[in-house]
């Protein structure tokens, strides 16, 4: 796997330091805190969602733009973890 590129590492601290609960940052945001290009933060942004590194938490409606804007949030902590333990167990037991 590759390491984690400069832009994609800045970008996910910016999320962690700017979202909270009741609001998240926008791409506008993120780009004015981080001095990242737009283009190349939205890029990098649907490929961090993609790979479930950041999440579009709600919409936001703002004066610049006619449409809502996605805000992002870090990803939702897991909390079924022991699932696949036992899902495992299963298919070991299966092959007895």
């Amino acid at each position: 796997m590759r390491p984690v590129g400069e832009i994609r590492a800045v970008l996910l601290q910016a999320v962690h330091e700017l979202a909270l609960p009741e609001r998240g940052p926008t791409l506008a945001e993120l780009t004015a805190h981080t001095q990242v290009g737009e283009l190349v933060a939205r890029r990098t942004l649907d490929n961090m969602k993609r790979g479930g590194h950041v999440r579009i938490a709600r919409t936001r409606r703002v004066d610049y733009r006619n449409r809502p804007v996605a805000e992002y949030a870090p990803p939702e902590e897991e909390t079924t973890g022991a699932g696949f333990v036992d899902l495992g167990q299963v298919l070991s037991s299966a092959w007895r």
